[in-house]
Order: structure tokens, then sequence, then C-alpha cells
């Protein structure tokens, strides 16, 4: 633990005193010396001098404190107990720099074991196996990496709920137990015993219900809130994950963005101890162009680089195609050739027929095997537009612009990205190296269905870009003329004369080093709109009414114009603090194959209970 570290959760613990406890470890420090205290903790160490002196260290989650026992004692790694004794100071040099604690110990100790522990499964001072530590969590929760994670989670909750107290947000809970409204993910079900037959499902988000609220004059809304989605795990994703969530009333985009801007800079100072300053925005158009995601990291540069022009006239067939973007690599020529094929072979796993690659030699000549194909012209083009200079690897696909840009966006992270570390490193360098951006002017739609359907690229509600109306319009007038000459559905070449991803919506995401925290939009509160958006969707009235009834119901009454934003605790705390996967700022996750290793769940019921659900398993 670092002294700023240790300074802070010893601050924390002041005026903590109890009848058990006068102070906590990591306060004891020298300006308590001729003090009389009692600490309690676990035994973090134990050391025997002689057969009459003992030497303990007592760890709880402000530190760790010296105790010196006169006295032979039956105490163990991780007994509990309460030392009571004077403070001084360590005699000279055997002062432990590494500790807050280090200059003072506690003298003429009085020991009480408060509780006996069996030899622990792991040490909590060395590397262990992930699974191990999620089967004996309680006992992972000990360690000063775990400890330091959740209550940087809690600083940054806390200065959630101080910073939407501050801009006039109402903290209201919505229910777990609600209809199943899919939202892209598969639903948790809950069976219901009273209503034999049906299910309740747990809410991937409470987007309905805040909606409801704006309905019902809550104006500004807010929830650190639970969600589950039934979807496969990763690195960032859970069962069960937190959110902030917010709506608000009679607002614009702008204001949502404001809002959420300053509660995410409240949090990341409360974590780091530095301002965050203005956070950028770039379009969602523009961050495909020049990263190839629209979650883009800009903790490095290597942006894409557009070449199709340079290669309008060129003979070599490789490089004949509507789109060649690349990049360069700096000083990448010393990669050796089994990488360079690694990289090529991924590239043709991402869909791309091959990579065009080329070291910089010393005489600024280009070294790769499609050089000779290349015009002089050509060559030095494709130098000075991509900046590179001797030592440096440069990397070129030619394709279909959507799948060049994803090819190129995947190949800029494999290469560059720099390599996540666990240890607080975001924390200890602070801003500099969060990298915020917002990305907005999402489309509205990311393509066509095999049915010839537009595929919403958000939930349905999502409020069309006003410069944009007339291309929805013109979208609509396309189907009314198939359905007019029977076709039962739209066919993908109805739209062969409109890129249906130019059609915005006032839809926006919040990004940090390359991860999604969150997204959110406008709302439609035209009913005519929202019904016209349906049915682009294939949504028939039936089937909209049987899923989203009872809130159109509710629009029917009175709704304002209404926007939100949901971003991801989790998500947020692990890259504040340096870690590569949210499982270690949850206190109680499930593996990557969703087992709960510390319960064994999931696990079967009891018949019995499978007999008052109405339900049976599934033997097969």
């Amino acid at each position: 633990m670092t002294e700023p570290e240790s300074q802070s959760l010893a601050t924390e613990a002041q005026n903590l005193a109890t009848g058990m406890r006068t102070h906590y470890c990591g306060e004891v420090g020298a300006g308590l010396v001729g003090e009389r205290v009692s600490v309690c903790g676990w035994a973090d160490r134990r050391r025997e001098h002689g057969e009459h002196l003992a030497f303990v260290d007592l760890r709880d989650h402000t530190g760790v404190i010296q105790c010196v026992v006169d006295e032979r004692i039956d105490v163990r790694s991780e007994y509990v107990l309460q030392i009571t004794g004077v403070v001084r100071e360590r005699p000279e040099g055997t002062v432990n720099e590494n500790l807050l604690t280090g200059a003072v110990e506690i003298g003429d100790c009085e020991v009480e074991v408060l509780s006996r522990a069996e030899p622990p499964p792991f040490s909590l001072h060395g590397d262990t196996e992930e699974a191990t530590r999620l089967r004996y969590r309680y006992i992972d929760l000990r360690s000063e990496r775990m400890q330091g994670n959740l209550r940087t989670r809690a600083k940054v909750n806390a200065s959630f709920r101080a910073s939407m107290e501050a801009q006039g947000f109402l903290e209201v809970e919505t229910p777990m137990l609600i209809a199943s409204t899919p939202e892209g993910a598969r639903d948790f079900v809950v069976p219901s015993r009273l209503h034999q037959g049906r299910f309740y499902a747990l809410p991937q988000s409470p987007q309905l219900f805040k909606q409801l609220c704006m309905v019902g004059g809550v104006d500004r809304y807010y929830q650190i809130a639970r969600c589950l989605r039934d979807e496969d795990l990763r690195a960032d994703r859970q069962f069960e994950f937190m959110q902030l969530d917010i709506e608000a009333s009679f607002v614009t985009q702008d204001d949502i963005i404001a809002f959420v801007s300053a509660a995410v800079a409240d949090a990341t100072e409360a974590v780091v101890g530095e301002s965050l300053g203005e956070i950028p925005t770039i379009t969602w158009r523009e961050a495909m162009e020049r990263f190839g995601t629209d979650k883009p990291d800009m903790s490095f540069g290597m942006e894409l680089v557009e070449l199709t022009e340079l290669f309008s006239q060129t003979e070599a067939k490789v490089f004949q195609a509507s789109c060649i973007k690349g990049f360069c690599v700096s000083e990448g020529a010393q990669l050796g050739r089994n990488r360079i094929d690694d990289l090529t072979k991924k590239t043709q796993e991402w869909g791309a027929k091959g990579l065009a690659w080329f070291r910089v030699g010393d005489g600024g000549e280009l070294d790769g095997a499609l050089s000779r194909f290349m015009s002089e012209d050509e060559q030095a083009g494709v130098l000075a537009t991509l900046g590179g200079k001797a030592g440096d690897l440069l990397l070129l696909v030619a394709d279909e612009r959507p799948l060049v840009n994803r090819v190129l966006g995947q190949l800029r992270l494999e290469v560059g990205r720099p390599g996540n570390s666990s240890g607080n490193d975001l924390v200890s360098g602070g801003v500099r190296d969060l990298y915020y951006v917002w990305v907005v002017d999402f489309p509205l739609f990311e393509g066509i269905s095999d049915e010839g359907i537009p595929i919403p690229a958000h939930h349905p509600f999502t409020m069309v870009h006003p410069d944009d109306l007339e291309m929805l319009t013109e979208l609509k007038k396309t189907e009314l003329e198939k359905t007019a000459a029977g076709g039962d559905a739209v066919s993908t070449s109805s739209y062969s004369h409109m890129d249906i991803t130019a059609i915005r919506s006032k839809a926006y995401d919040l990004v940090l080093n390359g991860w999604e925290l969150g997204s959110g939009s406008v709302r439609i509160n035209d009913p005519t709109l929202q019904q016209q958006v349906f049915t682009l969707l294939g949504i028939p009235e039936d089937e909209a009414k049987e899923r989203f009834g009872f809130l159109l119901d509710a629009f029917r009454y009175g709704v304002p114009p209404h926007a939100g934003f949901a971003i991801g605790i989790d998500r947020l705390v692990a890259i504040l603090l340096g870690e590569d996967t949210i499982r270690e700022v949850i206190a109680y996750p499930k593996t990557q194959s969703g087992a709960d290793l510390l319960t064994g769940a999931p696990s079967h019921i009891t018949p019995r209970h499978l007999q008052e659900l109405s339900l049976r398993p599934n033997l097969g």
C-alpha cells in the first residue's frame, strides 16, 4: 500500500473507536507515542525471538502495526486478535519505511484471541490462481488489493450520488421483478408460484420504468441500479452488473452529456485526486474512420489514414479496391517475421483478404513483398501519408470501407494498445492515463436483416436526428411502395439507393481507454414517429402493444421530451484501478463460465420446490 493510500484509509478510520478498539491499525503513528491503545484485526505474521519475546503484525483494512509481546503466545496466521498496549518508537535501525506505521510499534502487549483460524488455503502475500481466490472469496477480500478495490468502488458510488443530488436528481428505486421486454440480450426469468405457468423477468435495465418516471413528473431521476443479462461473459461483462442510471425531462443531448461529464469528473477526482478537465466529443463516423471502432482507445496513436486516392490509378491488383487505409507502427520494423505472419493470419480471420506490410529502411525505402508491384510515386506517397520513418512498420488493408475500418481497428489494438496491468497503475498515473471521449451521432440502424428489415442500433425508443427525418420518411415510403406491390417484407435491394447507416440518431456513448462505459439517447415522445419506427423495425402494432403497452399507454397522457444515460460502474472502477477484468472490483463475481465457485450456483432445487412452481427438470 502506498503512503497516500494508507494516509487516506487512516483518515477515514478516525473517530471510529468502539468498545473493543481505540484505533485502527493504520492510525497508530508517532502522534500516539506514550498512549495506551487497543487494536483489533487478523494476525498477518508472527515471529518469535527467544522463549519470551514474540512479534505479531496485526492487520485490518487500514494497514499493519507491529506488536511486541513479552511472552510466548499461541497465535497463528489469520487468528482474530485484540491487542492492547503502549505505543512506542521502534528501536534505532528497525524502522520499516514500507509501512505508514513503520516508525512505531505497540509494546507491553496484552493479547486476547477472539477467534482461532485454520491455516488459510492460500497466502495473502503471494499470487494465487483466480479459481482458488473465488472459491474462498471471503479470505481473498482480506487482501490489500481487494480491500482497496472495494473501497475505491464505494468512493465512486458516493461521488456519483453526491453529484447527482447536487444537479437536482432524485433517487428512485425501480422493481427487480418485471415483465419480459427483451432489449437485445436474453432475460433471466423467475417462475411465479402464485401465477403458475407465468414468469417474471429480472431487469436488463430500468429503461422503461425511468421513462415512466418522466411521465410521472419526477423530472430528474437517478439510481445506482442492479441489472441482469443472460449473455456470454467476458473480462468487462458479468451476468449482474451495476450502473449509474439517469433520466431527465425537458433536456437536450448536450444537457445529458453535461450531467454525466460532471458526475464522471467528480468520481475520477475522488479516486485519482486530480481534476479531469473537459471530455472531447467525436462523431460515430469519425470514430470509425480514425480508429475503426465506435469504442476508440485514444490512449495511444496509430490512427487509420486514408490512402484510397493515392492508389486510384494503381496497376497493383492487391490495391485495386474501393478503400485502402493503413497506419504506421513506430519502430515496428523490429517485429519478427513470425509475428507479422501471425498478424496477417488474424486479419484474414477478421475477414480481410490479406495484410500489406512494409518495413521502412534506413534510406526511407519500403521493404516488403508487395513493394515491387508499386510505382515510385505510390511508395513515396504511402511513406509520406503514413508519416513513416526509418525503423517503422507500415500496415495496409484494401477492401470495402466498413471491412477495412473494422479490420484495421482490431489490428490497431492488437499491435498498439498499451499492456494492461493490475496494481493501481492508472491511479498512480493520474488523469494523464485516462482518455475519456464522447461518441455522438450514432446510426439509427446498423444494417438490414436477411428479411429486409432495418436492424436497430439501439432500443426502439431512440430519437432520430432531426436533420435526418427526411431520410427516415424516404425509408418509410420505400416500405409502403413495396407493401403496395404485394410484398410481405422489404427486400435488402429496396434500400440499395441509400446508405441506411447515414440516418443518424440522437444516441451517444461515453468511452474510456477503449471500453464503452455507457450509452444513452434522447427518447421519442411523438406517438406518430414512434409508430413509424416500430413499423420500420417490423414490429406490428399488436406486438408493440404486448411488449411495451404499459409505456405506450402512459405516453397517451402527456409525456415530456426526455433523455437519459447509463454508465457501467464496474467498468469505470476497473479502469481507474488498472484492473484487466471487472471481476476484481466486484465482491462476489461469477467466473467466465458463469459459475459461482463460492456458493456452488447455479444449483438444482428440490423436487418439492419444482412442484410448487409447476416445473419439471430437463433431464436430457
